[in-house]
């Protein structure tokens, strides 16, 4: 089994979609739903997704869960709740109910408040997720790739994954500014990492999978196969290339793996971590 562990949809007009009017994402700016990547993953061999939220907006998570009810090959939905409201306990009481919500993401790197996930409002909501254990996406950029391993120590039982390795510069080949970081992170047993989201940080016209392969190879060296996970971005991911060409990008850099390796990462580590 393959379970895409990162994948989106949107309507135009439906949420906030205004960063899809930018002149760069205009080639994505139009209806995703169900239906559209249905036939991507057969083609694949992908058997499962899991949605992941695009908008900070509960009634997201009760539109995706409408999709997941409609497709059992949508097994899961990562959603939103508002981390800094004194509600936030009772609006994730309301989604829990439902088997097929299986976690919580906040879009971070769209703060401008560089900290924001260690202030102490942020994180008495993190500690509402520790509690009833939801797991958490981790959404940044390389500048906020510092506070990982602040939430690794400070949220011991919080499950909690990387998402799309924290966008390191693969255009500009760039370690640097990345890679301590990210190591310092991987040190803490409940933090993971998904491979998902590298070719749009790749160059879009020019990228191909060799410039991938080397943060592929930091990632497996610090989590380890059983501490990652397969994800597409998709559709975002069309940004740069189609679903089968981020897909065939990632099995390149995972041929050197074996079969036990590669099935924890494409399957194994997104059942564990969130529990489909």
């Amino acid at each position: 089994m393959i379970i895409d562990a990162h994948q989106h949809y949107w309507e135009i007009g439906r949420f906030d979609t205004d960063w899809l009017q930018i002149p760069e994402h205009r080639k994505i700016c139009r209806d995703y739903r169900p239906e559209h990547l249905k036939p991507l993953i057969e083609a694949a061999g992908v058997s499962k997704t899991i949605f992941v939220q695009t908008q900070h907006d509960l009634d997201e998570n009760r539109w995706a869960l409408q999709f997941a009810a409609q497709n059992d090959w949508i097994c899961g939905v990562v959603g939103w709740i508002d981390l800094v409201s004194p509600e936030c306990e009772a609006q994730l009481a309301e989604f829990r109910t439902n088997p097929k919500f299986v976690g919580v993401r906040h879009i971070t790197q769209g703060e401008p408040d560089d900290d924001f996930i260690v202030r102490s409002d942020v994180q008495r909501g993190l500690k509402v997720l520790q509690k009833h254990k939801v797991p958490f996406d981790v959404l940044f950029y390389v500048k906020h790739l510092k506070h990982a391993a602040t939430l690794g120590r400070d949220l011991p039982e919080l499950p909690m994954v990387i998402d799309h390795l924290a966008k390191p510069k693969i255009k500009e080949q760039r370690f640097d500014d990345w890679e301590p970081n990210f190591r310092a992170a991987a040190k803490f047993p409940n933090m993971h990492c998904k491979l998902s989201g590298m070719i749009t940080e790749a160059d879009w016209v020019h990228w191909k999978p060799d410039d991938l392969r080397r943060y592929v190879d930091v990632a497996l060296e610090c989590f380890g196969p059983k501490r990652l996970m397969y994800g597409s971005d998709w559709p975002v991911c069309e940004l740069a290339g189609s679903y089968q060409q981020q897909f065939d990008a990632l099995r390149f850099c995972l041929s050197q793996l074996s079969d036990a390796e590669r099935q924890e990462i494409y399957c194994g580590t997104a059942q564990r971590f969130y529990g489909v």
